[in-house]
């Protein structure tokens, strides 16, 4: 045993956030002894102290890991210290809006400089087709000197992390995996039947990351869809709302997605876009798409549209109101903000002049560009404080009634108000 774990381990995970964290929780409970690996030290010891920064891994679950066989550490030597790496870096968009795979290119020259023989390489951050076997592959057999389907096992497994969902867990939830030779696909397999129900087989690496990219491009394109459906009929003077309770109750062929004020997230902001890149790599136009990506991207600036209009109606300008955000997180009930469209709709208030504060029960702190935007503790007193409220997630701590009864003016981008009609409320 050493200061950064044991000598040898099961597995090592490379990238301790979201995806990494889960897995690396999934595979300790089921007997494994895993090593996890992340650049950041402070992040290194927080989590050694028992300290956890993501929502479905709590101090307590961090506490039995650490003493059941998970060890993180900030030393990239733990790479060669097991049969098993698993690469879950993120990848973001770049400053061109194309894929960043900057941290996906260090972790994978940094796992090849270090494996094993015979290892087994998976992939779990996710990119467009193609990478893993034409970025991946190529730098482990540089820095290893080992040829990929025979010196190592290689395959790709995208993850399928729900934030705050209880049912679908990652243990719950079929898990892919595409192997760039049949034989690494069977240790892959091999490899994540030990701690999940079901494992999918896809045809090759690039079938897996295709998959991941299709299952939230379909989301993607279908809150685009329902976007575009809102603005229509609030120019048409329908409640889509009721126009959405009305169509599923169709037993087949609709699945209903509500409108909101943008996508967030760590895979619909981002997952898609990859998808295009590759189109357009190849020479094909991904006009659905693109399509979705101009409505979803427009929803916070039509938001803050309709509370301008909201508020002029009562004669009101958006310079110098106040304005209450309520739920600022990309989901309901998590603590997650990343790309949260709130952010968009927060600066489009603050370049009208307005007043910007927030309530929201899981975020402490929030900056917007660099500036802190003022919180409040207590709901009802802020809801009567502001001027105008909108509501932007709906946290299962916000009721209806107590919207109704103590806000001013609200706006809902959610549709938690669409069954409670009042002269101050304004639904998306």
């Amino acid at each position: 045993m050493t200061e950064d774990g044991p000598a040898t381990a099961d597995m090592t995970v490379c990238g301790l956030g979201y995806v990494g964290m889960a897995l690396a929780r999934d595979a300790t409970a089921a007997g494994l002894t895993v090593l996890g690996y992340d650049v950041n030290a402070d992040l290194v010891a927080a989590l050694r102290a028992d300290h956890s920064h993501v929502d479905d891994v709590f101090n307590e679950d961090l506490a039995a890991m650490n003493a059941t066989g998970f060890t993180a550490t900030a030393d990239p030597a733990v790479l060669g210290r097991s049969p098993v790496v698993v690469i879950c870096v993120p990848t973001p968009l770049g400053d061109d809006g194309g894929p960043d795979l900057g941290a996906v290119l260090r972790a994978t020259a940094e796992t090849g400089a270090r494996m094993r023989p015979g290892a087994l390489v998976v992939l779990e951050s996710t990119s467009f087709p193609g990478t893993t076997e034409e970025v991946v592959g190529p730098i482990l057999e540089r820095e290893s000197g080992l040829a990929a389907g025979t010196g190592f096992h290689l395959a790709f497994s995208p993850e399928r992390i729900d934030p705050g969902n209880k049912v679908y867990t990652m243990a719950k939830t079929p898990k892919v995996v595409g192997g760039l030779t049949p034989a690494c696909a069977d240790r892959a397999v091999e490899f994540y039947g030990r701690f999940t129900d079901e494992v999918v087989r896809a045809r090759g690496t690039r079938e897996a990351e295709m998959a991941k990219l299709l299952e939230n491009t379909y989301r993607h394109v279908n809150l685009g869809l329902i976007n575009e459906v809102a603005m229509l009929c609030h120019r048409m003077g329908i409640d889509v709302w009721d126009v959405i309770e009305c169509a599923r109750t169709k037993p087949f062929g609709f699945q209903a997605f509500q409108p909101g004020p943008g996508v967030g997230g760590h895979c619909i902001p981002v997952d898609p876009l990859y998808l295009a890149h590759k189109a357009r790599a190849v020479g094909f136009a991904s006009r659905m798409i693109d399509a979705a990506e101009r409505v979803n991207s427009a929803m916070p600036g039509y938001v803050v549209e309709r509370c301008a209009a909201l508020l002029r109606s009562r004669g009101r300008e958006p310079a110098g109101t106040s304005v209450l955000l309520l739920g600022v997180t990309y989901k309901a009930d998590v603590a997650d903000l990343r790309m949260t469209p709130a952010e968009e709709v927060a600066r489009r208030l603050r370049g009208h002049g307005a007043a910007v504060s927030y309530h929201d029960p899981y975020v402490d702190a929030w900056t917007v560009d660099g500036e802190p935007v003022p919180s409040h503790g207590d709901l009802r007193s802020a809801l009567r404080s502001a001027d105008l409220t909108v509501l932007l997630q709906k946290h299962s701590r916000y009721r209806p009634e107590t919207l109704v009864s103590e806000a001013h003016l609200v706006f809902d981008a959610r549709g938690l108000l669409a069954d409670h009609p009042d002269r101050h409320v304004a639904v998306l």
